[in-house]
């Protein structure tokens, strides 16, 4: 049964917090952040905290929130409400009222799925590499999973006067792509011979699937096609 997401959720009084003080406060199904402590990057050649705005570039896939479920998948619940992902800070905000939040890590929703573009964050908790939310992309015995991280360059004051400053911006990097298979993850994988190692019960197979497509392991597009073979 759906109902807003809102429900379970204890807002937190609108002030910065420390981040032992948001960790001691909790509510019944996770913890979450208040506006007062998003949306700022300690800058430490700036001597100070940097708002996004001050900050060129942007942390956000898509800025605009947009309606979302939240599931929890070992009590099969779902809550709705406008959301995005944050992959600087690896959170995923959203809206009550006029007010943003961000969920804590240790939140109890195991699955964000986003209406209207379906596209799927799932919260994963493997090891320190594979923590976080990652898109999924194709789910099922072998699932291909995308993580999307931007990087945070600081502000570089201007070594002389007939220099400029550079100013602080945000960069998103290249995915990374992890194949899930029954015997662990595969990262970025990079040559037929890796999946053949991982997956060997479905050598005669795949052998044939390499010479019939040609692969690109660098393409999400192809390795959509190799991750729906394998789910054959």
């Amino acid at each position: 049964m759906k109902k807003k997401i809102t429900g379970i959720l204890i807002i937190l009084l609108f002030y910065p917090l420390s981040g032992q003080q948001l960790a001691a406060l909790s509510y019944s199904g996770g913890q979450l952040s208040t506006g007062g402590s998003l949306f700022r990057v300690e800058s430490p050649n700036s001597k100070r905290g940097l708002t996004y705005d001050e900050i060129e570039g942007t942390p956000y896939l898509d800025k605009i929130f947009s309606e979302a479920n939240f599931i929890i998948s070992d009590k099969d619940k779902v809550e709705t409400a406008p959301a995005r992902y944050n992959t600087y800070s690896d959170q995923i905000e959203f809206k009550k009222g006029d007010e943003i939040l961000a969920l804590f890590p240790d939140n109890p929703f195991t699955r964000v799925e986003f209406v209207l573009t379906n596209q799927v964050l799932v919260k994963l908790n493997v090891d320190n590499e594979l923590k976080g939310y990652f898109y999924e992309i194709i789910s099922g015995k072998n699932t291909l999973y995308k993580k999307m991280k931007a990087k945070f360059n600081d502000f570089v004051p201007a070594a002389n006067s007939y220099a400029m400053d550079r100013p602080a911006n945000f960069n998103i990097l290249n995915p990374i792509y992890y194949i899930k298979t029954e015997n662990g993850f595969i990262k970025n994988p990079k040559n037929k011979k890796e999946i053949i190692e991982q997956i060997p019960d479905k050598k005669e197979a795949l052998n044939t699937f390499f010479k019939e497509n040609k692969i690109r392991f660098d393409k999400e597009e192809d390795l959509k096609k190799l991750v729906t073979f394998l789910n054959q």
